[in-house]
C-alpha cells in the first residue's frame, strides 16, 4: 500500500541524513481492531458486503486517505466519507440509487458492515505526518457521527409542517447469530427525510442511528462510566426544542410492539457489541438530582387502539424496582411505586432502555415534559424464515426475512402518523378548553 511505501521512503530518508526527526511511535502507532471490526471478516459480513455493492466503502477510504497530506485533509476526508456512507444507505433504502447488488433494499445491515469497515481502515492508519491517540480518536468520532446521520438533520423551517425525530440502533448479538439485521436501523433509513401524511397535515421525520456500546453512551471511552452525557445527549440537545414529537426505537421482544411507559435509571450488564458490560445506574450529568424513573408523553393508549399493521401493539407498563425499604427487586406489571429504585424499565436493563431514558430525562430537564411527546417503541424481534434458523448454515436472507422487515417498517411509519395526530388533537383539545 501507498501507506507503506510512504513510511519506508521516510525511514530511508532518516538514515541517509543521520535526522531524528521520525514521530514517536506513541503518534504514529496504529490500533488493533475493536471486537465489533474482528468480526468483519465473516462470511457472512462479507456477503452482506458484496449483496449490497458496499464491498467498495472502505477501499474508497483508502484511496482518499492515502492523498491526505495534513490532518486538517483527513479529517475532512473521514467526515466527507461517513457522510456520503450515510446518504448512500438511505438513498439505497428508498429507490434512489442503484441496489448494487441482490440484497433487499430495506436491509439495513450494509450500512452497519461497511462502517466497521472504515473505521478499521482509520484505526489502523499510519500516516507519514504521524498520528497521535487523540487525534486518531478524533477521527473516529467524525466518522462515526457522519455516517450516522447525526450531522445530517435538516427539518424544513416553513411552518405548517410538523417535525419528527426517530432513532434507531445497529445490529447486536451478533455472537449470536452474525447475521442479524435490526428494523430499528432499517426504519430509520427507510423514513429519513420522508413526509408522512398525517389529518394535521405534514409532518416531515429525520432519522439518526445509534451504535449498541456502553462506552458511547456514558460519553467516551476514556472513563469507566464516562462522563454522563453522550453520544444521545450530544446528537438530541439541539433538535428536542424545536420538534414536534420524538421517538426512540430498538427491537424488543417477539411478535409485539410495544409502547414502553417507563424507563429504568438501571444497567443489567448484558454485554454490548464490544462484548463490554455495564452493570449499575445510568451514568448522567449531575447524578445527584437523577430520577429513578421517567415517563413516555407519547399518546400511547391512541396508538394502541390504532389499526397500525398485523403486528399487535402493547402498552407495556412492567418494571422491575427495589421497593422503598427493600433489598431484593420486585417484577411490577402496573408501574413502579413511589420512592422504589430501578432495576429495569419496561424496556429492560440493556441500552434500549438508556436510550429512552437519556431522551426523556433529556426532554424534562429541558423544561418540556409537558409540551413535547416522545418516548420509546419496541418493534417485534425480526426473524429469518422457519427453515433458515441456523446461523452457521443458513442464509444471509430469505422472503419471510425480507416481508418481516418491510412490516415493521410501514407499521413504524403507521404509529408515527397515529402519534403525531394523537398529539395535535390533544394540543388542539387544551386550546380549546383554556380559550
Amino acid at each position: 500500500m501507498t501507506w507503506l511505501r510512504v513510511r519506508i521512503g521516510m525511514l530511508g530518508l532518516a538514515l541517509l541524513t543521520g535526522l531524528a526527526a521520525t514521530p514517536t511511535a506513541s503518534a504514529t502507532a496504529a490500533e488493533n481492531p475493536t471486537a465489533e471490526e474482528l468480526r468483519l471478516d465473516g462470511a457472512a459480513p462479507q456477503e452482506i458486503l458484496r449483496r449490497s455493492g458496499f464491498d467498495t466503502v472502505a477501499p474508497e477510504l483508502v484511496r482518499a486517505l492515502d492523498r491526505a497530506e495534513s490532518y486538517a485533509q483527513a479529517e475532512r476526508i473521514v467526515t466527507r466519507q461517513g457522510a456520503r456512507l450515510w446518504r448512500r444507505a438511505v438513498d439505497r433504502a428508498q429507490g434512489r440509487r442503484p441496489a448494487g447488488g441482490d440484497l433487499s433494499r430495506d436491509d439495513d445491515r450494509p450500512l452497519y458492515w461497511a462502517r466497521l469497515g472504515m473505521t478499521r481502515e482509520v484505526r489502523g492508519w499510519a500516516p507519514g505526518f504521524g498520528l497521535s491517540s487523540a487525534r486518531r480518536a478524533r477521527l473516529l468520532a467524525g466518522l462515526e457521527r457522519s455516517s450516522r446521520g447525526q450531522e445530517a438533520i435538516r427539518f424544513p423551517s416553513r411552518t405548517g409542517v410538523k417535525r419528527v425525530l426517530v432513532t434507531g440502533f445497529d445490529p447486536f448479538t451478533l455472537d449470536r447469530d452474525i447475521r442479524i439485521s435490526n428494523p430499528s436501523g432499517a426504519t430509520a433509513l427507510a423514513l429519513d427525510g420522508t413526509t408522512i401524511r398525517t389529518a394535521d397535515g405534514p409532518a416531515r421525520v429525520e432519522t439518526v442511528v445509534f451504535p449498541v456500546r456502553w462506552q458511547d453512551f456514558a460519553g467516551g471511552a476514556s472513563q469507566a462510566f464516562g462522563s454522563g452525557e453522550g453520544t444521545v445527549e450530544r446528537t438530541l440537545r439541539p433538535y428536542l426544542p424545536h420538534v414536534d414529537l420524538f421517538t426512540t426505537v430498538s427491537q424488543g421482544r417477539v411478535g409485539r410492539f410495544d409502547v414502553e411507559r417507563t424507563n429504568g435509571a438501571w444497567r443489567g450488564g448484558f454485554p454490548d457489541n464490544e462484548n463490554v458490560s455495564r452493570t449499575g445506574p445510568v451514568p448522567v450529568t449531575d447524578p445527584a438530582s437523577r430520577p429513578e424513573w421517567t415517563s413516555t408523553t407519547l399518546p400511547y393508549a391512541e396508538i394502541v387502539a390504532a389499526r397500525t399493521g398485523r403486528f399487535p401493539v402493547y402498552d407495556h407498563t412492567s418494571v422491575t424496582e427495589i421497593p422503598a425499604g427493600a433489598t431484593d427487586p420486585v417484577v411490577r406489571p402496573d408501574g413502579p411505586t413511589p420512592g422504589s429504585r430501578a432495576r429495569a424499565g419496561g424496556g429492560g436493563d440493556y441500552l434500549s432502555n438508556e436510550i429512552a431514558y437519556r431522551a426523556t430525562l433529556l426532554r424534562d430537564r429541558l423544561g418540556l415534559g409537558a409540551s413535547l411527546p416522545g418516548g420509546h417503541v419496541h418493534t417485534p424481534v425480526l426473524q429469518f424464515g422457519a427453515g433458515n434458523t441456523d446461523p452457521a448454515t443458513g442464509a444471509v436472507t430469505d422472503p419471510e426475512f425480507v416481508r418481516n422487515r418491510l412490516d415493521i417498517i410501514a407499521q413504524v411509519r403507521a404509529i408515527l402518523t397515529v402519534a403525531v395526530d394523537a398529539s395535535a388533537q390533544a394540543v388542539s383539545g387544551t386550546a380549546r378548553t383554556r380559550g
